[in-house]
């Protein structure tokens, strides 16, 4: 039988997908804020499973409102090609709210955004490798002691939501998917 007739081999099993090439990763997926921006502040941190070890193939998305509080972000800041389609970065210019980066070989992560405005957090999804469905979390930039979600939970849980200052302008924010520490991860009907 010719190579082309052969009958296409079935693609390998996933449990969060199917991931398509052209709308993963593009150029300056983490560059939220407008390039030079004087507040621009970095959130990062690491994935790790429930044994504490990295998790090198997890995809982040974030998202938060602008620093004036609208949620509409600014149409046209992602780039297209014209001939395939597939995103080929940011303007450098606009500020969309919206950031996706892969994490690395340790998997770390990192975004460089401006700060949320209206509420205290960083919206965050996690896709990673064995989740039935991807798992949505906050980043709190600031621990907001009137937060209806921060004040339902212990110190325990709630210490897993907020980011912690490095130096000025930079946050660690580690999400640890199940076991001792594990993020508190939200539902939504």
């Amino acid at each position: 039988m010719p190579p082309h007739a052969r009958p296409p081999l079935p693609t390998p099993s996933q449990t969060v997908g199917p991931f398509y090439g052209y709308a993963l990763p593009f150029p300056r997926g983490g560059e939220v804020a407008p390039d030079g921006h004087p507040d621009t502040l970095t959130l990062h941190g690491y994935v790790y499973d429930g044994a504490g070890q990295p998790v090198p193939d997890a995809l982040i998305e974030t998202w938060q409102p602008a620093p004036d509080g609208s949620l509409t972000g600014a149409p046209g800041s992602l780039r297209h090609d014209p001939v395939t389609g597939r995103a080929i970065g940011r303007d450098g210019v606009a500020f969309t709210g919206f950031g996706r980066v892969p994490t690395d070989a340790d998997g770390h992560w990192a975004v460089r955004t401006l700060p949320p405005g209206g509420v205290s957090y960083i919206s965050i999804a996690v896709f990673a490798r064995g989740l039935l469905h991807h798992l949505y979390t906050r980043a709190y930039v600031v621990d907001e002691p009137g937060d209806a979600l921060l004040g339902s939970l212990d110190a325990d849980r709630r210490a897993t939501l907020i980011a912690r200052s490095e130096a000025p302008r930079t946050f660690r924010f580690d999400i640890r998917l199940q076991g001792a520490g594990e993020t508190v991860f939200l539902e939504f009907p």
